[in-house]
């Protein structure tokens, strides 16, 4: 079966670039996804497959493969949606959707695993086991697409569950994975101080809440250099404050929103409970009030060790000549929101290499240059085909 499997999608290599081109030219923003989810349940129509839609109540997909013979349930995800960025390459498939942009390789995720599982629907009476295919919405975007698809219960039968992203941290050829935590968690905050406006020339008559949130700023830095173990992986960043007002007056109120990233749950709660601290020591130094939004959303992505072995061991043996080399990669700084997915069976998210030919220094993902070595696409059907056919021990 595996030699049919590879076979299968090498001949199908110029229908999976169609298909990420067609999609390319289509995005769709996270919950907004309606026609593509409508093209991906187009595609299945006349298929031999249990195919749900609007999962999660919203516009998640799941095909179910059932093999000839019992055995295990594994699933295979892909993501669907876009981001908001104004495309600014100049491929003759360029984004249609003005301000809208596949500019993470969703894309090239759906068509590489549409045309797999198509392939694995024919090959299907040599599965021992059933195989779900997890189309997700809505990565982008918090709480994420992937809780919906995990509360549906569709999925609860699954023993282990598998996904790639296409990076371009490479050539085409190269695979790269790793165990443990892999990617960081998630969080947002948004602090409002509220102090007491007043007049340039009187301070003290009012409670300036700039400084009040400038002292915030500072402080919350702290957290990660003198409240985390040195070998802990923790980022805090202010993206946003909103003090804008006039030079003469003391402004009443101001409101900061930030970005945590932590490795670790563990972590994650660190900082958590130290910015609150913060804040509540920055109303009874400054007398002002704080009003603290604070949200985690992404966990942190675990790769279970003994089946991303599994997984590096199946790659490692494939010999196919368009999977030309297994690496370890290191921890990576983005997040992801099939961790929700690590967190609930043991699973593997591992990565396609795809830089662009003959470039020394791609535009990395959510870059409005973003591009991908298309190669790459047949490179990630064979690898989670392989992944497949090394689990069930088809040869």
């Amino acid at each position: 079966m595996k030699s049919k499997l590879m076979q299968m999608l090498e001949d199908r290599k110029d229908e999976i670039i169609q298909i990420r081109r067609h999609l390319h030219e289509n995005p769709e923003l996270s919950f907004k996804e309606e026609k593509t989810s409508k093209y991906i349940e187009d595609f299945y129509q006349g298929k031999d497959v249990q195919v749900e839609t609007k999962v999660g109540g919203g516009y998640g997909i799941i095909v179910t493969i059932k093999g000839g013979k019992p055995g295990k349930t594994i699933g295979l995800r892909a993501d669907f949606d876009a981001l908001p960025i104004e495309e600014e390459t100049d491929v003759p498939f360029k984004s249609k959707n003005p301000g809208v942009m596949h500019a993470c390789a969703h894309d090239g995720h759906t068509a590489y695993l549409l045309v797999l599982a198509d392939c694995l629907i024919q090959l299907k009476a040599e599965i021992p086991g059933t195989i779900k295919i997890v189309h997700q919405p809505a990565e982008e975007v918090p709480p994420g697409g992937a809780i919906g698809m995990i509360e549906s219960g569709l999925l609860d039968d699954i023993d282990n569950i598998f996904g790639i992203h296409l990076l371009p941290l490479g050539p085409s050829g190269l695979v790269g994975y790793n165990s443990g935590y892999v990617f960081p968690g998630r969080s947002y905050f948004k602090l409002k101080v509220q102090g007491v406006g007043g007049h340039g020339s009187s301070p003290h008559l009012a409670n300036d809440s700039i400084v009040a949130g400038a002292h915030f700023v500072t402080a919350i830095q702290t957290v990660i250099s003198r409240r985390l173990n040195p070998f802990d992986m923790g980022v805090v960043t202010i993206g946003s404050f909103d003090g804008k007002g006039t030079f003469n007056v003391i402004k009443d109120s101001v409101e900061i929103e930030g970005d945590v990233r932590a490795m670790t749950e563990e972590t994650r709660e660190t900082i958590e409970r130290e910015i609150r601290r913060i804040a509540k020591g920055i109303e009874v130094e400054f007398n002002v009030t704080c009003e603290l939004t604070y949200t985690p959303d992404y966990p942190p992505l675990y790769n279970d060790p003994e089946v991303t072995e599994m997984v590096a061991s199946y790659l490692k043996k494939a010999n196919d000549k368009d999977i030309v080399e297994v690496q370890e990669f290191p921890p990576m700084s983005p997040s992801e929101d099939f961790a929700h997915y690590a967190k609930k069976f043991p699973a593997c998210f591992f990565y396609i290499c795809c830089t662009p030919k003959g470039v020394e220094k791609p535009y990395f993902n959510h870059h409005p240059k973003f591009d991908i070595d298309e190669d790459a696409l047949l490179v990630a059907a064979k690898a989670v085909g392989t992944v497949v056919c090394g689990y069930y021990s088809i040869d």
